[in-house]
C-alpha cells in the first residue's frame, strides 16, 4: 500500500514541485533533482527492479545529463532545467525517454511562444506588483522550461511500469 502511494504520489509530486519553483523564482533547486534520484533508486529497488533496467534507466538519466548540460553551456537551458531533465530520464528509462523528450520539446516551444508573446504586452497594474511575475515578464528573463518538463513528464508517467505497477483495485475498494 505504500509503495503504491508512493508510486502514485513521489514522481508526480516533485515534478510539480519543480514547476512551480521555476515559474515563481526561475531556479530549480538541486534538491528536487536529488530527490527524484533518490527516490527512483529506492522505489526501483522496493520495486525489485532488476540490476539491469536500473542500471539502464540510469544509463538513460546520463545520457541526457550529458546532452542537457550541453544545452546550458550554450545558454538554451538553465541548469535546474538540465539536472531536472536528467532525473526524469532516470524515471522514464528508454522506454520511454523519446516520448518525455517529444512531449517536453512540444509543451517547451508552445511555453516559449506563449511567454514571448505574453512580453509583448504591458503587465496590467494590478499585477505590476507581483515580484514573480514582473521577473516572468521582464525581456531579458529566460524561459522556467521546468514547466515543460514537468507537463511533459506527467503526460508520459501514467503510461509507465511505475503506474502500472499500482494496486488501483485496491484503492476503490478502501
Amino acid at each position: 500500500m505504500i509503495l503504491d502511494i508512493a508510486r502514485l504520489m513521489l514522481f508526480p509530486a516533485l515534478m510539480a514541485f519543480a514547476a512551480a519553483s521555476d515559474l515563481f523564482t526561475m531556479t530549480i533547486s538541486n534538491r528536487v533533482s536529488l530527490a527524484l534520484a533518490a527516490g527512483f533508486l529506492v522505489l526501483a529497488l522496493m520495486s525489485g527492479m532488476a540490476p539491469y533496467d536500473i542500471l539502464s534507466h540510469v544509463g538513460a538519466g546520463a545520457i541526457v545529463l550529458v546532452v542537457a548540460f550541453g544545452c546550458f553551456a550554450m545558454g538554451w537551458v538553465g541548469g535546474g532545467d538540465a539536472k531536472v531533465a536528467a532525473a526524469a530520464a532516470l524515471w522514464f528509462g528508454f522506454g520511454y525517454l523519446l516520448n518525455y523528450l517529444l512531449y517536453a520539446s512540444l509543451f517547451g516551444g508552445a511555453l516559449t511562444l506563449l511567454l514571448l508573446q505574453f512580453r509583448e504586452w504591458p503587465l496590467p497594474y494590478p499585477f505590476a506588483s507581483q515580484a514573480w511575475l514582473l521577473k516572468l515578464h521582464a525581456k531579458e528573463s529566460g524561459i522556467p522550461y521546468g514547466i515543460a518538463l514537468a507537463i511533459g513528464a506527467l503526460m508520459i508517467y501514467p503510461e509507465t511500469e511505475w503506474i502500472r505497477a499500482v494496486d488501483l483495485a485496491h484503492f476503490a475498494l478502501h
